[in-house]
């Protein structure tokens, strides 16, 4: 059985570059994370895609 681990806080959003992908941890409303491994094209299709939406 896996040990279990209290939750301390979920912290700020992060990117991580990881040997060749790029890992986004994004913290979720009600705890947890949503965990997203991108590739250089995919992480700037999806900073252009914010950037239009943010303006």
């Amino acid at each position: 059985m896996a040990a279990m681990k209290p939750r301390t806080g979920d912290g700020p959003l992060e990117v991580t570059k990881e040997g060749r992908g790029i890992v986004m941890r994004v913290p979720l409303e009600g705890g947890g994370r949503l965990v997203v491994e991108l590739n250089a094209d995919e992480a700037t299709d999806l900073g252009n895609a914010l950037k239009a939406v943010v303006g």
